[in-house]
């Protein structure tokens, strides 16, 4: 009786540890939309089979997960978070990521989404360049859009969009702008005068709003506009004969990143979900679904996603990576000057 008692306390323990194994919740911070239904349908089922724990989705986008981690420091929820690469320098700065910890799957990834970091990483890649109406192109006769200097063609006035430098695109498009004019991070008044003397007479508006830009391409207002791959893959499946152009002088990256979060009562399996986005079947997932190109390289596109993703050795390696650690402490002085000089 009394061995019997033993091996039923035995079983009873054991239960109990595996019931609180499996209790153990993951709190994600990521975007909405589209975004969040990939991962609470495809991505995230199999993390929380594998490992018997619980993710919370806490959606928002860059700027609200960010107010969120400065809202709870010292006292975090979120385990992981997901945020563009700009926002994520901030957060790291902010003291709000941990080191993140090798694993064998970071050896397949690209060199440029380290981020020149070890506390983030990308996980996934958009690319930002020109998103442009096809079949008004071909009616025109005009060639596709190849340089960021097509931004200043007079051909473009009244039906060129860019959004303001509070959106990143906008920020991509002055910072390049500055780039082929002599300048740079720590130089951007090329950029502005650029912008202020030629590029602002064509811009119909300065849309910081993705679902405003559709509507914009599909009404007819505009036909060419600085974007991401991701915004215009989106359009394209709408049936809008919207194609992306790749700057010759090159796209500009723009990460979607990941990061442990300091603190987390789940250490470990925090880790292990930032490595499962890296996962090659994911980084498909994300490419089909929401257009993110993918950072493992061993990661596998159809054709015909290839084409228009951020996507394979050549292309990744020809994008421009902006130096965020310049760019944050700077910005809000940038968007002073904006409002002043080109949204006058």
């Amino acid at each position: 009786m009394k061995r019997l008692l033993t091996l039923t306390a035995l079983a009873s323990c054991l239960a109990l540890g595996t019931a609180q194994a499996q209790e153990k919740t993951i709190y994600l911070g990521g975007y909405g939309g589209s975004f969040e239904t990939l991962l609470k349908e495809k991505i995230l089922p199999p993390f929380e089979a594998e490992t018997g724990a619980k993710i919370v989705y806490v959606p928002g986008n860059s700027t609200d997960t960010l107010a969120k981690l400065q809202a709870q420091k010292g006292a975090q929820e979120l385990d992981v978070a997901i945020l563009d690469d700009g926002p994520m320098f901030q957060a790291i700065d902010f003291g709000f990521c941990t080191k993140i910890e090798d694993a064998a799957i970071f050896d397949d990834v690209y060199d440029i989404a380290r981020m020149n970091t070890d506390k983030a990483i990308g996980a996934g890649f958009v690319a930002t360049g020109f998103a442009y109406n096809a079949e008004y192109f071909e009616k025109e006769g005009w060639d596709p859009p190849s340089s960021w200097n097509d931004l200043t063609d007079p051909k473009y006035a009244g039906k060129l969009v860019v959004p303001p430098i509070t959106n990143t695109y906008g920020l991509h498009a002055l910072w390049m702008m500055a780039k082929l004019n002599g300048g740079d991070e720590k130089n951007i008044e090329p950029g502005f005068k650029v912008f202020e003397d030629t590029i602002a007479k064509n811009v119909l508006a300065f849309e910081p709003s993705s679902g405003k830009m559709s509507e914009l391409f599909q009404n007819g207002e505009i036909v060419l506009s600085v974007w991401g791959s991701g915004r215009l893959k989106s359009l394209a499946d709408t049936g809008f004969p919207g194609k992306f152009a790749y700057p010759k002088e090159g796209a500009v990256a723009l990460m979607v990143a990941v990061c442990p979060v300091v603190d987390s009562d789940v250490p470990e399996l925090s880790q292990k979900l930032v490595q499962h986005f890296l996962k090659p079947e994911n980084q498909v997932l994300l490419a089909e679904t929401v257009g993110f190109g993918p950072v493992n390289t061993k990661a596998e596109l159809p054709p015909e996603l290839a084409e228009v993703l951020p996507y394979g050795t050549e292309r990744i390696e020809a994008m421009n990576a902006i130096d965020w650690t310049i760019v944050n402490p700077a910005r809000g002085e940038w968007t002073k000057q904006w409002t002043r000089r080109v949204e006058q």
